[in-house]
């Protein structure tokens, strides 16, 4: 009896560890495609927004969603067990893997990203920027508020590790369908580290705009209306990328902001305007490297939390 019982407990602690394995995929890690939504505080809310707001536009141009026949009928399958069956409860947990092996087949399924303030949804066939893309413009369009507490949604089309040798290698590939001869186009760099120190901006930025230079002399910086803005987002040792359009149309991709009238938003544009010569110097900085400063996201996500610190680097 010892024997059967000891046998029992080495069965269940393996499919215990199987379990905390497939949990550790609920993070954001190097390999997935998805969407990086910033918020303020609430970050369930925020994921509840997400969900409905992809869903609705996803189903226009994908088409509904369809579900498992597992997904569909699990409620009905639940049974009763005995907390001391160790036989039940093996399978028990097998049917939780089971189920969480299903659920990661979604569409879209919400990650522990690593940065307060920020959700990653993971997507799943869909091309993240060409539905990111088509929700900003129909929000820039009909000027009609979707959200309450989502600011930014910025499609992350790759990921790779966050080190230096790391990126360059992934990128000289990356962004080759927009920038490689005969292919060329103006651009701006976009940069945000958030929990690293260990990347230094002023590298990353001058070796991705000497990559994006070498790979056709014609591609030029252009900070006011380029044509591509490549967007970087660093969360501890994952960097996220994208190439986007309509960057500075769309406001930086916040979703707060588009829908504001474009006579308030000229307004805004020329009080802001007027600088200081120190601030002049600083944007013909950026203007050698093509990198722009970052919209001042909440101020929350400046401040230092248990994860780490999210700082938002400037020229």
């Amino acid at each position: 009896m010892a024997a059967v019982e000891e046998s029992k407990k080495r069965k269940k602690k393996q499919y215990s560890n199987c379990a905390k394995k497939y949990k550790n995929y609920d993070e954001l890690t190097v390999g997935m495609q998805g969407i990086l939504i910033t918020c303020n505080m609430k970050e369930k809310k925020c994921t509840a927004e997400a969900y409905s707001l992809l869903n609705e536009y996803a189903d226009k141009l994908y088409g509904l969603e369809k579900f498992t026949e597992g997904e569909e009928n699990k409620s009905s399958e639940d049974e009763e067990e005995e907390d001391d069956d160790a036989e039940s409860s093996l399978k028990e947990e097998v049917k939780q893997i089971n189920l969480s092996i299903s659920k990661k087949q979604r569409r879209f399924q919400a990650m522990d990203s690593g940065a307060n303030n920020v959700v990653f949804v993971r997507t799943q066939n869909i091309d993240p920027e060409k539905l990111v893309h088509h929700i900003l413009q129909e929000l820039h369009t009909t000027k009609k508020r979707k959200s309450r507490v989502i600011y930014r949604m910025l499609p992350v089309s790759g990921t790779c590790k966050a080190f230096l040798v790391d990126m360059e290698k992934y990128m000289s590939t990356f962004l080759e369908p927009w920038f490689k001869a005969p292919n060329q186009a103006t651009f701006q760099i976009v940069f945000k580290a958030r929990n690293n120190s260990h990347v230094k901006r002023d590298e990353v930025i001058k070796t991705l705009a000497a990559l994006v230079s070498n790979m056709n002399p014609k591609n030029k910086v252009d900070l006011t209306n380029p044509e591509y803005s490549i967007v970087i987002e660093i969360i501890k040792n994952v960097c996220c990328v994208s190439v986007v359009r309509d960057y500075m149309l769309f406001r930086k991709f916040n979703l707060q902001e588009i829908v504001k009238s474009d006579t308030n938003q000229n307004h805004k544009e020329q009080m802001g305007s007027v600088t200081s010569s120190e601030s002049c110097k600083q944007q013909a900085k950026q203007e050698e490297v093509g990198v722009t400063e970052e919209e001042k996201e909440e101020a929350t996500d400046q401040k230092t939390n248990p994860n780490g610190s999210a700082t938002e680097d400037k020229a």
